[in-house]
Order: structure tokens, then C-alpha cells, then sequence
């Protein structure tokens, strides 16, 4: 079971971290992404993080401002967000591609993860 937290409301320019923990089985060994859905939009890729290597990719919207790690926390992956605008107003996932270390090309095809949490809603907002 993986869970979100982190979440919450932020001016534009803020930043936010989130994190993702699994209470299950580790996710030290997996390619572990995180994605957004906004209102009325598809689900959209953010960055993955690769488990084989430590390589990182990221959407161009967010390359600079965005950084994807492994938490200090044993089983668990961050995202910071940093200079966040509205557009940054989502529901913010993390998902694990259970058969694999790497990060797909592309990463931000939802059909490469076979396991995904509930989600924290950031908001962007003055």
C-alpha cells in the first residue's frame, strides 16, 4: 500500500515537499514515478526515479524546479516542488512499476505502473 502526504496549500513561488511510503512490500527495488491530475485533465507524468541506477527524469514542465529522490526514510520517495505556479494545482500520485528497476521510456505512461496510492491534493493559490 503506498501513501501520499505532504500535500496541502501554497502561494505561487511556494514550495512543498511530498513524500510516498509503502507499507508494504519496499520500493528500494522498483522504478517509482510520481503523477498529477488537475480537474479535466489527464493524468500527467511528473518524474520518475529509477531504483537500477538512481537516474532521475522529470516533464519539461517542471525540469529546474522539481527534484525526485529516495527519503531518508528506508522505503520511501520524495518530491520537491519548488517555484510552484497554478498550474501546479493537482492531485499528486505516486506509483510503483512493480516488474522492473528502470523508468520506462516514457516514464509518464500511466499503464507501466501496477501500483499507485490515493493521492494528496496540492493546491497553488493566492
Amino acid at each position: 500500500r503506498l501513501v501520499e502526504s505532504g500535500g496541502g496549500l501554497v502561494q505561487p513561488g511556494g514550495s512543498l515537499r511530498l513524500s510516498c511510503a509503502s507499507s508494504g512490500a519496499t520500493m528500494d527495488y522498483f522504478a517509482v514515478a510520481w503523477f498529477r491530475q488537475a480537474p479535466g485533465k489527464e493524468r500527467e507524468g511528473v518524474s520518475c526515479i529509477s531504483s537500477a541506477d538512481g537516474r532521475t527524469f522529470y516533464a519539461d514542465s517542471v525540469k529546474g524546479r522539481f527534484t525526485i529522490s529516495r527519503g531518508d526514510a528506508k522505503n520511501t520517495v520524495t518530491l520537491e516542488m519548488n517555484s510552484l505556479t497554478p498550474e501546479g494545482t493537482a492531485v499528486y500520485y505516486c506509483a510503483v512499476d512493480g516488474g522492473s528497476s528502470w523508468c520506462a521510456s516514457p516514464f509518464s505512461n500511466p499503464v507501466e505502473y501496477d501500483y499507485w496510492g490515493q493521492g494528496t491534493q496540492v493546491t497553488v493559490s493566492s
